[in-house]
């Protein structure tokens, strides 16, 4: 995995250096901390940092390959699952490798295909070519979005980069944001509507889309959708399929030329990858080592509840007895916690999901010690309908996001000023109608079946991105490269046209697949239901960030007064009755901590609020 960024321009000469090429190097270096590079012509400037996990040697980037009298250009974030595969077709058309790396095959697949070449690629994948002969820049991301592209249009030209920071390091791009802004901040976010980077003139490549910069301008296009069809397997046969694909993806993203491990939480997706990457590595001669994440104390204090009816401990245990791993449990203490939640903002360059990103963020530091690419169980739940909301009826039909029912809650936070500019109920509500008015349906679904190819819609869309952007910017914070299996675009595909009856097998979340993964796991793993991602349940973690969260409002010129009442604020703090900020991963603490996040981003980003 790598960080990639570049500008093109057809009014000034980019092949010298004013400076601004050191500093997106260096705002990008946690990505891609081990080698970088820079592709300079007239009108295009490629800028690499990589983070080298295969063909060490000879997978350096910008990359150039001369194809009789063109010559194209290539940096590129992401790993290729089916390289060998279109490699062999390549071969077959008479072309030639020098190493053995994913990027050479992506590079030569843009010259044989052209922009065709996306419908060949499995993997996750952000890149950009240019085209010396056409003078012009081809954009790419991959189907699911799990990697970034971010860029701006501006004067003519196009700035593009991995991540907000590097956009920021360009001398047109300045760190405003608008009513807009604030509405993303405080009514959608964390979560962020596709496309939008919420800061002014900064916007993303959408997942699934690809599209050219020339003297024409941008124009983007969708290459890829989930497309409802008729599902003509049996029960069985289904079961038989999705063991195929899910075993498949975990294998071909187990390939590397540096160590590989996997996160393990004892629950059934973080297991499934684990039971299949052992076998593999197996195979190899190799072991395989899991890692843990548990906090000070959390034995002391967990409480069980509906959405997290017990701890983790016991399980990961069980599944490192079962599979001979090397297990390595990492325990975070809440100072840590709480000082890394403005590691997290800079790591996402937007305000997070509090503790949830910054333990992860502390996570993926310690995992770097020992390994380089790790595999994490993210996106089941999204794709076979894990998550309460697929589950219970009365909230299934909520006509609205079903994580994030506390609109009128967020807007009561809004100072006057705020509060006067912007609509909350349309700003949200168009964002969640537009989207189910995209979900794909053959004609004669009930009505059940219908609200089940929305709420899968909902879910890639908006709840799955939000997790994805999480996972990308603290693990390459950290220069970790994490593969999600389960976000392989087969086992959507297939898996958007599958009945609620067969995933909803024996009445459980995940039900089919638990049942497609019979024998591999131990029963009580196999069976044990769902618990979400581990938070601290430790009474200090909450005063910490209510005592930062009071420096705050006792400060008047605490940039974060500048949009929300103090009043309320102090509600916050005085709550005994949580509302929900996102789902059941943000409640009072982490609603708390993520007003802080906020403070700390307006301050340290020299945000101007317009």
């Amino acid at each position: 995995m790598c960080g990639i960024a570049g500008e093109i321009s057809y009014n000034r000469n980019l092949n010298t250096d004013n400076g601004y090429d050191e500093k997106v190097k260096q705002s990008l270096k946690k990505r891609g901390p081990d080698q970088d590079g820079i592709y300079a012509c007239d009108h295009a400037k490629l800028i690499h940092t990589r983070l080298c996990v295969v063909d060490i040697e000879k997978g350096l980037q910008p990359m150039v390959c001369k194809y009789g009298e063109r010559e194209y250009s290539l940096v590129y974030n992401g790993e290729l699952y089916n390289t060998e595969d279109i490699r062999k077709v390549l071969i077959d058309k008479g072309h030639t490798f020098h190493g053995h790396s994913d990027t050479e095959v992506l590079l030569k697949s843009y010259v044989e295909w052209g922009a065709e070449c996306v419908d060949k690629f499995n993997g996750i994948f952000a890149f950009a070519v240019w085209d010396e002969a056409e003078k012009k820049l081809f954009i790419a991301r991959d189907r699911i979005g799990v990697k970034p592209f971010f860029y701006a249009v501006l004067h003519n030209e196009f700035i593009f980069a991995s991540e907000i920071k590097a956009l920021l390091e360009h001398p047109f791009i300045r760190p405003d944001i608008d009513e807009d802004s604030i509405a993303e901040i405080m009514l959608i976010g964390p979560g962020r509507t596709p496309g939008y980077g919420v800061f002014k003139n900064i916007n993303e490549l959408k997942p699934g889309h690809c599209g050219y910069f020339s003297k024409g301008g941008l124009k983007t296009c969708k290459y890829w959708d989930l497309a409802d069809k008729e599902h003509t397997d049996s029960f069985d046969q289904t079961v038989e399929k999705v063991r195929f694909l899910v075993t498949d993806a975990i294998e071909r993203q187990l390939v590397s030329d540096v160590p590989v491990c996997t996160f393990l939480s004892g629950g059934l997706d973080s297991s499934i990858i684990s039971a299949v990457a052992k076998n593999y590595l197996e195979k190899k001669g190799e072991k395989l080592h899991t890692f843990s994440v548990d906090y000070e104390q959390n034995d002391k204090y967990f409480t069980a509840s509906k959405f997290q009816p017990n701890s983790d401990a016991k399980y990961i245990d069980i599944m490192n007895k079962f599979l001979g791993a090397e297990g390595h449990r990492y325990m975070i203490d809440t100072p840590d916690l709480v000082s890394a939640l403005f590691s997290a903002v800079d790591a996402r360059d937007l305000p997070g999901m509090a503790d949830v990103d910054s333990s992860l963020l502390l996570f993926c530091h310690e995992i770097k010690k020992h390994a380089t690419v790790a595999l994490s169980g993210e996106c089941a739940d999204e794709i076979f309908g894990g998550y309460p909301w697929y589950r219970d009826e009365k909230i299934r039909m909520i006509d609205g996001f079903p994580w994030a029912q506390s609109t009128a809650y967020r807007y009561s936070f809004l100072n006057d000023e705020f509060s006067k500019k912007i609509n909350p109920q349309e700003y949200v509500y168009a964002r969640y109608q537009s989207t189910i008015a995209e979900a794909s349906k053959i004609g004669g679904l009930s009505a059940q079946e219908s609200r089940m190819k929305e709420m899968m819609k909902l879910n890639l869309t908006w709840f799955m991105q939000t997790l994805l952007d999480r996972k990308d910017r603290v693990s390459m914070y950290n220069g970790l490269e994490v593969r999600v299996p389960f976000c392989d675009y087969r086992i959507a595909e297939y898996l958007y046209s599958v009945p609620w009856e067969y995933k909803d097998y024996e009445g459980r979340e995940k039900g089919l697949l638990r049942k497609a993964m019979d024998g591999l796991l131990p029963e009580e793993i196999l069976w044990r239901k769902k618990s979400p991602y581990p938070k601290t349940f430790n009474p200090t973690y909450l005063k910490a960030v209510s005592d930062l969260l009071r420096e705050i409002i006792d400060d008047n010129t605490s940039p974060l007064l500048q949009i929300v009442k103090k009043s309320e604020l102090l509600k916050l703090l005085e709550t005994t009755n949580p509302v929900p900020w996102y789902g059941q991963l943000m409640t009072t603490p982490q609603t708390i901590a993520y007003f802080v996040q906020i403070n700390y981003w307006l301050k340290k980003y020299k945000i101007n609020i317009m």
